[in-house]
């Protein structure tokens, strides 16, 4: 809420100050100070300024506290003391909306941030910043996970060993490290290692993380190289015993995600998912998109989650419970996939139509002739349109110094669009 009893009063000014005190003020922040009547600010930041005849009043994490202050004083000349850029995660950014840009002035000094980025000889203007403070741990490794560069800020909940740990948890490997401690004071220190080094050291308190990604990284951790965003080998999943052969094969997989036309947002089901792979490959299309593996089969549901895991995907929750009413509470998908065997794959198939959007799209997999006309009838009356196709695989092996082709049992995939006036 902007206040209203300041149009008469001179600018309330805002000066970042860094550990070089005075000396690292332009020459216009220093004459706001000489020129103040009272400055606010941390009790260390007031120790730095000379003997004047100046009301100085300590200010702690209470910045309602600060604007009483300034209230009570209508009259005077007020400069509000901060460490580094205020506006970069810092004071002014609360000042300023609370009093009004036109009611302030900002004098930057150098922020903690910059000077971090500056001890590795790196530049900052396109890395991806963020406070442990204000942004959970798990949505921070997800942006470092696409980033060149990141300098965080931590806590003493979420400290640097806690941060690379928690990286590695996710298979992100790829980063060079750099704690940056107590900068600008006598104890500066900066250490550079791999994510597993500094997962194992312990810290100052006051430290900035800077992660470098790695010259001509692979655009996934180790652990998955070789591995494709789609149309993965069919042992790169976990797959339950008795179930072992019945998933969708990876050349299957990728003409049904190919007719699927998922973007990097869509919202995808994968109704009947088995140990995943169709849900797992959905998710990592649509990265900024969600994916929820439907699974009836308890078992399956937890291979679900450890697919997941293996693959590195945060995008995707299994879905424990039998359709429709397993899917009564997502939200309505941009594209279906259907997988199923017997009467009931039809039914479903019909029964998830009616929930996609407008212009989604479904994909139904079915191994048996008998399928094919129940459900391409059903998706052909919603849809107005139905392609189907059969899908026959033969894998060359090698023998005997001579190739011969192993064929997969033939499967087909019946696909539509649900258009605005269905």
């Amino acid at each position: 809420m902007r206040m209203g009893n300041l149009a008469t009063r001179e600018k309330i000014c805002i000066v970042g100050m860094g550990d070089d005190g005075l000396e690292g003020l332009t020459a216009t922040a220093r004459q706001a100070l000489e020129r103040a009547e009272i400055i606010i600010g941390a009790p260390n930041l007031l120790a730095n300024l000379p003997d004047q005849n100046v009301e100085r009043v300590a200010m702690g994490g209470d910045l309602d506290r600060v604007i009483q202050q300034i209230e009570a004083a209508p009259t005077k000349r007020v400069v509000v003391l901060t460490t580094g850029d205020p506006l970069f995660y810092g004071t002014a950014r609360f000042l300023v909306q609370r009093l009004g840009k036109e009611n302030c002035e900002v004098f930057p000094g150098v922020s903690t941030m910059q000077l971090a980025f500056a001890r590795v000889k790196e530049s900052w203007d396109e890395a991806y910043l963020a406070d442990l403070a204000n942004h959970p741990l798990s949505r921070v490794i997800e942006k470092i996970r696409l980033a060149e560069k990141a300098g965080l800020f931590t806590t003493d909940s979420a400290p640097p060993a806690a941060l690379a740990a928690a990286l590695l948890d996710q298979k992100i490997d790829y980063f060079t490290a750099y704690v940056c401690e107590n900068l600008g004071s006598p104890d500066e220190r900066v250490t550079q290692g791999e994510l597993a080094e500094v997962a194992q050291q312990e810290f100052s308190p006051l430290n900035v993380v800077i992660l470098i990604r790695k010259p001509e990284p692979p655009d996934r951790p180790a652990s998955m190289q070789g591995r494709r965003l789609f149309g993965n080998p069919d042992d790169a999943f976990l797959q339950s015993q008795p179930h072992r052969g019945l998933l969708t094969p990876g050349e299957v997989r990728a003409i049904a995600l190919a007719e699927l036309d998922l973007g990097e947002e869509s919202i995808v089901w994968d109704v009947g998912a088995g140990s995943g792979s169709v849900a797992i490959e959905a998710a990592q299309i649509a990265r900024r998109g969600m994916a929820f593996a439907i699974e009836m089969d308890p078992e399956d549901h937890q291979l679900i989650a450890a697919n997941a895991q293996r693959f590195g995907v945060m995008n995707l929750r299994p879905v424990l419970g039998k359709a429709p009413e397993a899917w009564e509470k997502l939200p309505a998908p941009d594209a279906i996939f259907v997988g199923g065997t017997g009467r009931a794959v039809s039914r479903i198939a019909e029964l998830a139509f009616d929930r996609l959007r407008a212009g989604g799209r479904m994909v139904v997999n079915v191994s048996s002739i008998e399928s094919i006309a129940a459900v391409r009838e059903i998706l052909h009356a919603k849809s107005g349109d139905a392609s189907v196709r059969m899908v026959q695989i033969s894998r060359g092996v090698y023998q005997l110094e001579r190739m011969r082709f192993e064929s997969l049992n033939p499967t087909f995939l019946i696909s539509a669009v649900k258009t605005a006036g269905k």
